[in-house]
């Protein structure tokens, strides 16, 4: 038991323990073979990690404001949902009663194995991947562990990326920026919803955060300056936006740290979310008992601070 939230992981914390966590894991196989005209599903991150996984397919996706329109208007588009959910709770419950209703076949793919979207899923549709503990909204082993399981790749590389060549690339000085700015390279650009997203839950209103690639940055992004916004570009290094002071550079992995998927990525920016979360007041940790009481109330279920 924690006797104070200030104890809870950072995120920085919470990605190591799950590379370490997935060198040795068994993740299931994603059968996308069985998967030709999906409806996408998930709230949140898990939205963001239905569009990484089947970017490639000929998938629509809907999330937990979209969801209802998508299966009322033409369910004969699909041929089954897919719906992700980390809990395989709240919004996820009615996401997969309503595909049921539809008509179309459920798979669910959570990292829950009493998640109650199970109830509308066939036990052989119900893919759940293994996790470790961590706090609650921080949710690095549960999408990170099915990215690995789309792209095959090795998780203790990127482990060792992280210690080797990223963690030492992340200044101690970010204390003194209120604003953040990740230029991200053009194929990881779907993950910039996980990178506000993260920053919503860690900082709120406190610390912001954008995000874009270099093609996008170059259009009015920086007409209005600010001395306290840091660049941090990955994979490429920049020397256009920000004063020299203002800018970080963060590598991906090159042989023979294996390649930078979605996997190795959303590892790192994680990382580097958590380092600066470090440098910050714990804004999140002085905060989440309060926040998991009311999201109790309204999503009417328990929610700890921890998830087991």
């Amino acid at each position: 038991m924690l006797t104070s939230n200030r104890a809870l992981p950072d995120l920085d914390e919470t990605v190591d323990g799950a590379l370490a966590f997935f060198r040795t894991a068994e993740l299931p196989q994603l059968p996308f073979v069985n998967w030709k005209r999906p409806l996408v599903l998930g709230s949140g991150n898990a939205a963001t990690a239905g569009r990484i996984l089947f970017e490639d397919g000929g998938a629509r996706f809907a999330d937990e404001s979209s969801y209802a329109r998508e299966l009322q208007r033409h369910p004969e588009r699909f041929d089954c949902a897919v719906l992700i959910s980390a809990s395989g709770g709240k919004d996820a419950v009615p996401m997969a009663r309503l595909a049921r209703e539809r008509g179309l076949p459920l798979w669910l793919i959570t990292a829950n194995a009493h998640a109650p979207a199970r109830a509308y899923a066939d036990s052989a549709h119900a893919l759940v991947f293994p996790k470790i503990p961590e706090p609650y909204t921080y949710n690095v082993s549960t999408y990170l562990g099915m990215l690995l399981a789309q792209s095959g790749e090795d998780a203790a590389a990127i482990r060792r990326f992280i210690a080797e060549r990223v963690s030492g690339a992340v200044p101690k000085t970010l204390t003194r920026f209120d604003a953040f700015y990740f230029i991200l390279p053009p194929p990881l650009i779907l993950l910039k919803d996980m990178v506000l997203t993260k920053f919503d839950e860690l900082f709120g209103a406190r610390v912001s955060c954008r995000a874009f690639t270099f093609a996008q940055t170059r259009h009015a992004k920086t007409l209005v300056p600010s001395e306290t916004e840091c660049f941090i570009s990955v994979g490429e290094e920049q020397t256009r936006f920000g004063a020299s002071e203002q800018r970080v550079y963060i590598p991906l992995p090159a042989p023979p740290y294996g390649r930078a998927g979605f996997a190795a990525a959303m590892a790192i920016l994680y990382f580097v979310i958590g380092r600066i979360q470090r440098q910050h007041p714990p804004y999140y940790k002085d905060n989440i008992e309060r926040y998991v009481r009311t999201a109790s109330e309204v999503f009417g279920e328990r929610i700890s601070v921890m998830i087991e």
